[in-house]
């Protein structure tokens, strides 16, 4: 049974350029929607051909068809919002935003937090700003930061901005650079580091390299700066895939852990006795990996203008940084 509202309707006629494309990717690509969700549509019977209700998706455009697809409000999400965690933003439109994750926070809310995470705070700042991501009015992550990673992550307003952001990501057309510190220097300097990563099967929480089994991933580097007689090093990484703990587990296997790192790092680096009585009494309480998205770049999901914007390292970063410069 499909019950139809007073809502927003869209007519499109296709062309024979069309000739043969499922319904789902002409009306897609019509109009600002993603695919997927215009499947729902579909399905849930929004769509018309000839004031008649067409609910396959995989039906095969003909030319000189007339459809029409009436687009319902954005469902309520039922995520809680938040107004006591305060976000810092770095960009800003009607279309998404760019914002500066303070490490400690998680970002989607899940077992044992539900209210506590970056998501509530959007849903909160966002408020009644959001035309809904997946026919719900969320805001939609576009790309992962681990909790206890600091910096810069999308956020998509919008299903056109989520669709075309997500995209740059899986395209590896989208920017995004890492800045690091890690215990030892790698060699080379520089160089792409190229595996395969899949759950640990002895530690759940861990990842791990495999020659070919789980999920490609590449991550290119530099070392920016050494320490001390080589005891740690500042690197710069950028993404060419975003697997679950990417950049700590390939440190890791190329032996020079993340400064921190409470699941990958070593308590017992030997490197540690070479430390000065300052640094080494900052990291006993330094409980976090030393990584930090510092800059993403994208195309607008609607002009297509770039957009580039870098983040500064947070204050416990830094303070690493100056104790790390003091070494001889």
């Amino acid at each position: 049974m499909y019950i139809f509202m007073e809502e927003p309707t869209q007519t499109f006629t296709s062309s024979l350029s069309d000739k043969g494309k499922r319904l789902d990717k002409f009306l897609s690509d019509n109009t600002e929607i993603s695919r997927s969700r215009v499947k729902v549509l579909i399905e849930d019977g929004y769509v018309t051909k000839d004031d008649k209700v067409i609910t396959d998706a995989k039906y095969k455009v003909k030319p000189d068809e007339t459809f029409s697809m009436q687009i319902p409000p954005a469902e309520p999400s039922d995520i809680l919002p938040n107004h006591d965690i305060k976000l810092d933003i770095k960009y800003e439109d009607d279309e998404f935003l760019i914002i500066n994750k303070q490490a400690g926070l998680t970002v989607h809310p899940g077992a044992g937090n539900y209210n506590e995470t970056m998501v509530n705070a959007l849903m909160a700042y966002c408020g009644d700003n959001l035309s809904g991501v997946g026919g719900v009015a969320r805001p939609g992550i576009v790309h992962r930061l681990d909790k206890d990673t600091s910096g810069l992550i999308l956020v998509a307003k919008t299903d056109n901005a989520h669709n075309k952001l997500s995209k740059q990501i899986s395209e590896r057309t989208a920017k995004r650079v890492y800045t690091a510190f890690c215990w030892g220097v790698p060699k080379p300097y520089s160089g792409t580091i190229e595996t395969y990563i899949d759950r640990n099967p002895k530690h759940r929480l861990k990842m791990t390299t495999t020659e070919d089994k789980g999920k490609h991933a590449v991550t290119h580097y530099e070392v920016k700066k050494i320490y001390g007689q080589s005891i740690a090093s500042k690197i710069e990484c950028r993404l060419q895939t975003g697997r679950t703990h990417q950049i700590r587990v390939h440190f890791t296997d190329k032996g020079h852990p993340l400064i921190g790192d409470p699941l990958y790092g070593n308590k017992n680096n030997n490197k540690m006795k070479a430390l000065s009585e300052d640094l080494y009494r900052f990291l006993q309480s330094f409980n976090r990996q030393a990584l930090h998205s510092s800059q993403v770049g994208v195309e607008h999901p609607s002009n297509n203008n770039y957009i580039n914007i870098v983040c500064d390292l947070p204050n416990d970063m830094k303070e690493l940084e100056n104790l790390l410069n003091d070494l001889k």
